[in-house]
This record gives structure tokens, sequence and C-alpha cells, in this order.
């Protein structure tokens, strides 16, 4: 039995199209699946097809094999559709207009009988075969009473086409005063393209959307597919599916940590990047917490399974990624909503005009009657009203690449108009995320050099991040590095050794002291002024007395700060969301100017800040390029994603940009802005030739001026409106980002 909404008991399983038999073609398990629709959530099905509401693709609740077998089957039919169907059309469109062209206009070929049967033979499988799944959502938008752009689009082409085959088939019903030189106007061109043009808006959108499923994949990747069990008789691997609560799991070096739980044996330090988007490992001891997907370091565990399934952290952030890509509504709902007016207006015209004249009109009363009828439904054929959007979304989504940022799907241009707010994330979005030697501050008479060359030297045996930023410091000032005796590592603490006779320690205060080391205070003092500049500062001694301190940081890109002015030039709060220290992270945000600032938060809370702001009224952009990212760029209104940061950042957003600058952003609502500008005005020139011309052809001017509109002056009234649609969308490609 279908799944089916309890708020709309009007919409049944046979509301929804039939599928083609490609897309039929889909697994067992995805028959299971609930599919539903973006802009009406209370449509839930278990098969795949379109809404009856508004004829979009019904998508799966939950990412599977099968529904992407499904969706990638309907994307490949729509795509024959549209490729046969170009095929077709094009000869049509040509042997339509050959007679606008000075050198073939007089060939008398142009307007002869075979000319018109040609286009009679393609345009018949161009609109009735490729354009079918189209007539068809028209068709069930009548039935179901829920009038859409595909109500729009099935009258105008079936008008068009209608018309014309009534023209070629029976011409003697068509009154003399019809005829151009003894033959009727036909306008199979029109339909023919009109399919073409809205079969590749359904293919562009289909390929947009197979992406998002993708994001989630991309996350249930990062878990491990199986986890080693600890028993009596020895370790052996288990499906990841297999794991129980409360079982005990081996964490080798290298592997990923299989589920959420806490250690209860041995210590390493774990890189978790996915979880707080900091590049720095987490040490971890007894009695600590680990997260599944995190990736473990040189060390080796035993942990208590305690969260498995969707219950844990990475299963939760699969859950709210799905459920915010699920609950955005396309920019077709505004096209949509106007159709609601427009198709039964335009209905009400075309009778009104048929009875008017059949009541009031000179002999012949059908002909007359059945001319103005015909003409209004062809004047409103919404040729232009589906080009105005897709059109200005085409021509400014190519602006956009040219810049660098590149659009996802159409809603998050006009989402992007109306933002308010923008969080951003720190490390990977300000910073560029990779941590670097900063200050080399020696006391106690060593010279700079020499205390730094003492320092990497001993970093040199450690694996930390930290370490490496010394070591890479040092080398970049072309320091020698000698050799270490006696190393060790002391957990979460720091590191020692001995270097051409003098014990060399580096690592935190507490550790310094648990060796003896005494009169640190002052090196204290000094380091909460680089903390509040967000610096990590790591304090060193030399033979049991402090030596200095080294400064290493995520360096802030050098294009931030003017992306910073530009985005508030442009009426934006900013907010950075970080799960760094607060000293550190306050001290960026001070830095940049920035509005406000949250730090030591996780992904969850990300999202729970993001829907604060936007309970709160605000329209929300999301910057960021970490997993941890992921599911607050896709509750936000708009996700925006650094180019150089994760996959799974790049597919949660509606936007990337492809140099990871900032400035990106600036130009992305700059594009936004002048794109819904243009669709607008697109709109207004598609309803202004209607406003002027359904009166026209419903005969209006008849009892003044004796003026009938013929068919042929509507479809080229039609056709101008189509041209002046497109001559607008096409000055994005000069608008200034």
């Amino acid at each position: 039995m279908p799944v089916k909404s309890a708020t709309d008991e009007s919409v049944s399983e046979a509301a929804v199209e039939p599928r083609d038999r490609s897309t039929a073609k889909v697994e067992a398990s995805a028959a299971r699946s609930i599919y539903t629709c973006p802009m009406h959530p209370e449509i839930q099905l278990d098969h795949p097809g379109s809404c009856p509401k508004c004829g979009m693709t019904l998508e799966p609740k939950t990412a599977t094999a099968g529904a992407d077998d499904g969706e990638n089957a309907e994307l490949r039919a729509m795509t024959t559709r549209f490729w046969i169907g170009a095929a077709l059309a094009l000869p049509v469109f040509v042997l339509a207009m050959a007679h606008l062209i000075p050198a073939l206009g007089r060939q008398p070929w142009v307007e002869s009988n075979a000319s018109r049967w040609i286009q009679f033979a393609l345009a018949t499988p161009a609109v009735w075969w490729a354009g079918w799944p189209l007539l068809h959502r028209g068709w069930r938008s009548l039935v179901t009473r829920h009038l859409n752009m595909f109500t729009l689009i099935s009258i105008g082409v079936g008008a068009a086409f209608i018309f014309s085959a009534v023209a070629m088939l029976a011409p003697g019903i068509f009154p003399p005063t019809m005829q151009h030189e003894g033959k009727i106007a036909i306008y199979f061109e029109s339909a023919a393209v009109i399919v073409v043009l809205v079969l590749l808006g359904q293919v562009l959108e289909l390929r947009a959307r197979s992406r998002t499923g993708s994001a989630i994949k991309a996350l249930l990747n990062l878990a491990p597919p199986t986890a080693r069990q600890v028993a009596p008789g020895g370790d052996h691997e288990v499906p990841l599916d297999q794991v129980k609560v409360g079982d005990w799991l081996r964490v080798v070096p290298g592997d990923k940590v299989p589920v959420d739980g806490a250690v209860v044996e041995g210590h390493s330090s774990v890189e978790e990047s996915m979880i707080t988007g900091e590049p720095l490992p987490v040490e971890k001891a007894v009695g600590d917490k680990v997260t599944g997907g995190t990736v473990n370091g040189s060390g080796s565990f035993v942990m208590r399974a305690e969260r498995i399934g969707s219950d844990t952290l990475l299963g939760q952030i699969v859950s709210m990624v799905g459920e915010a890509q699920r609950s955005r509504a396309p920019i077709q709902g505004l096209a949509d909503k106007v159709a609601g007016i427009f198709v039964p207006v335009v209905l009400a015209v075309s009778a009104l005009s048929f009875i008017l004249w059949m009541w009031l009109g000179p002999a012949p009363k059908l002909a007359h009657a059945m001319v103005c009828a015909v003409a209004v439904l062809i004047i409103a054929c919404p040729c232009a009203l589906g080009l105005a959007t897709p059109m200005s979304i085409m021509v400014g989504v190519g602006r956009g690449a040219q810049e660098g940022v590149l659009v996802k799907n159409a809603e998050a241009l006009e989402r992007l108009e109306k933002v308010t707010t923008l969080v951003v994330d720190k490390t990977g979005t300000l910073t560029e995320g990779k941590p670097k030697l900063m200050d080399v501050l020696p006391v106690g008479g060593f010279d700079a050099k020499e205390f730094l060359r003492l320092a990497a030297s001993l970093e040199q045996n450690s694996e930390h991040p930290l370490a490496a930023a010394i070591v890479r410091g040092a080398k970049d000032q072309g320091i020698a590095l000698d050799a270490v005796r006696d190393f060790r590592s002391v957990t979460a603490g720091g590191v020692a050794g001995v270097l051409a006779g003098r014990l060399v320690m580096v690592g935190k205060p507490d550790f310094l002291r648990s060796e003896k080391v005494a009169g640190l205070e002052a090196l204290e003092a000094s380091a909460v002024k680089l903390q509040e500049e967000g610096k990590t500062a790591m304090f060193v001694a030399v033979d049991g007395k402090p030596a200095g301190i080294l400064a290493v940081a995520d360096p802030i890109k050098s294009s931030t700060p003017q992306a910073i002015s530009e985005l508030h030039s442009l009426g934006l709060q900013l907010v950075m969301l970080t799960g760094d220290n607060r000293r550190t992270a306050d001290g960026v945000a001070k830095h940049l100017g920035l509005d406000a600032v949250e730090a030591e938060i996780d992904p969850a809370g990300k999202v729970a800040y993001v829907k604060k702001l936007r309970a709160e009224g605000k329209h929300v952009a999301m910057a960021g390029d970490g997993i941890n990212d992921a599911p607050a760029l896709s509750a936000a209104e708009v996700g925006i994603a650094m180019g150089t940061g994760t996959d799974v950042a790049m597919q949660s957003a509606g936007v990337t940009l492809v140099k990871g600058d900032l400035r990106g952003i600036a130009k992305a609502i700059r594009l936004s802005r002048a794109t819904m500008r243009n669709i607008r005005e697109n709109l207004f020139f598609a309803f202004l030739y209607n406003a002027l011309g359904i009166p026209l052809a419903a005969g209006v001017l008849y009892p003044f001026f004796g003026w009938l509109l013929s068919p042929i002056i509507a479809g080229a009234a039609m056709s101008l409106s189509s041209l002046s649609v497109i001559a607008n969308a096409l000055r994005l490609r000069k608008v200034r980002l």
C-alpha cells in the first residue's frame, strides 16, 4: 500500500504518473523505500514517480542503492527523450523559419505541402513521445486540480500541436480569411521546441538532485565496514552492523574508530577534524570518549562500544544532512503559484471568447469562435514563462563559474539573495587550515636560531602536527637539525630528549613542571597574549630551566580581511562558529572585526545555532570546509563550501568556492541578486505579452476596427516574448561581480 499523507486524502497512488519501463526497473529494496516531494513533504509513496501537486520528481527519504538506481534510470530516460526530441525538433524549426531567411525565403519548397507534412511527421513523435512525461504531468495536474507549470506547458504544447494538426488534416473547417496563399498557418515548431526546452530543464534538475545523495553516501563511507572485536580466543573481525553496545573493540594504528565509545585500555592520538574541524590530533587515554569515523594515529587502544548504527554521532550527522536537504523548496515554486492563477484565467478567457463569438459574432460563427479561442491559447503559450527562470539560472550559473563560484542548484541562488547573516567556520575557511610556526621567543640569553635548532631537532622525532610546523619553520630558515638520543613522548604533555649533551623539553607548562622545571610564570603570562591572538603556545626548557616559547598558529588567509569588508558592505552580519578554544576564537574574531563568535561548539551545536538564527527571522548562509560543517551547511538556507575543503562539505552545499576564497561569497551574493532581478524582469516581460496579447486574441478590437488577431501574429508575439526573455537573460554574462 502506498504511504499517503493524512493532510491530503485526495492524493493517491493513482495520481502519480506511471513510470517509464526504464525507471520501473528498481531493486526490491528500493520499492520498500519511502519517496517524498521536496516541496510537499506530506506526499509520501512507496515507489518513485512525480509529485501530484507540483510535478517534481519524488526523492527517497533515505539513501539506498536501489533508490539511486531508480533515480539514475529516470535521468537516463529523460536524457534520451531530450536528445531524440532535439534531433526531431531541429529540422522542424529550420523548415518553419526558412521563409524568414533571405536566401531561402523565395525557394518553392519553403511553403510547399511536402515541407508542412515533414514538420507534421517529425513534430508528432517529438511532442507525443519525447514530451509525454510533461504532457502526462500536465493532465494529472488537471485531474488532481493542482495546477502547476506542467499544466501551462501541456496546454500550450497541446493547443499549438492540435491546432496545427487540424489545419493539416481538415483545413476546410477554417474560413478563407484565415488562409494565407490558400493555406492555414501551422505551429508545429512551437510545440516541438517548447518540449525540448522543458526537457532540458528537467535533465539539468535531475542531474543536480542526483548529487545531493552523494553527500550522505560520502558520510556513510567514513565508517569502516568492519571492526576488530576483542574476544577470549583472540581478536577477530566482524561486520560493523554486528557490533553491539558493550562490545570491546581494538583500534590499531591508522584504523578508523568503528563506533562511538570510550577507551578502556591503551592510549593514542586521534585525528578528529571530521568532528571539530581542527587539524590537530587529540590525545586519548583510558576513560576518554572516541567517535566513530575518526582516524587513529600511531598508538593502539581498546574501546567499549556505547553507541552504534544511527545512534552514533556520524549516524546523526547523516540524518541531519538528509533532513536539511529535503526541507529545501525549489525556485520553480514561484512560477507554480503564478500558474495556479494564470492557467484558469487563460482557460476562462478562451472559453468565454468562444461563447461570445458563437452568440454575438458574425457568420461563420463557429469558425470565428474557434479562431479566437485557439488564438488565445497560442498567445498564452507558456514558452516565455517557462524560459524566464531557467534561462536566467543557466546564464547566471555560467557567469558564476567564470569567477570560481560554482552553484549546485537553482534554489541556492534564490535563497542567497535574501541572506542577512553569514555563519562561517574558522579553520580552512577564515584560515588556511595548516599550522605554521609564527613566533620564536627565547629567554635566558638564548640566540633565536640556536633556540629553534634545539626545539626543532627534538620535535623531528614527534608525529604531532604542531611538531611538524616547528620542524618546517626551522628548515625554512635553513637551520640544520641534529640527532637526538633518549627521546621520549608523554601523551597530552610534551616531548623530551638529549641533544649534544643538553636535556631539551618541549610541551605544556604542566608537563615541564612534572619534569622539575620551575619559574614558568613569566612565560605563562606572555603566552596569554599569544593565545588571544589565536596562537598555540609551546613551552621550551633546556637543562631544567625555562628557555622560551614557540608560537604556532593557523594563519588567516590573506584574502579574508578584504572579504569581510566586502560582506559587511553588502549588509551582512558575520558570525564565526568553531570547535577551537574560546580564547583563540575570540582573538581571531576581534582581529577580523566579526559581529559574533561561538567557540568550542560541535556539529550538532552548529546546526542548533543556525536553526536558532533562522527562528529569529534571519536568513542564514553557512560557509565551511570540513565534514563537521556538513549538517550546518545543509541546515542553513544556503550552504557555501570551500573548494579546498572536503568532498562531503562541497556535496552538502549549494555553492562551492573553487579557490576557497571568501571573497567568492561576495561575488555569489552579487550574482544571486543580479540573477533574481533578471528573473523578475523576465517574468514581467512574459506576463506583459500575455496581458496585452490575450485580449487582442479574444477579439476585443473587432467591434471597433473589425480586426481579429491572426494565429500567425499570435505565434509571432509568442516568439517575440521568448526572444525578449532570452536577450534579457544573456545580459547576465556582462554583470560585474
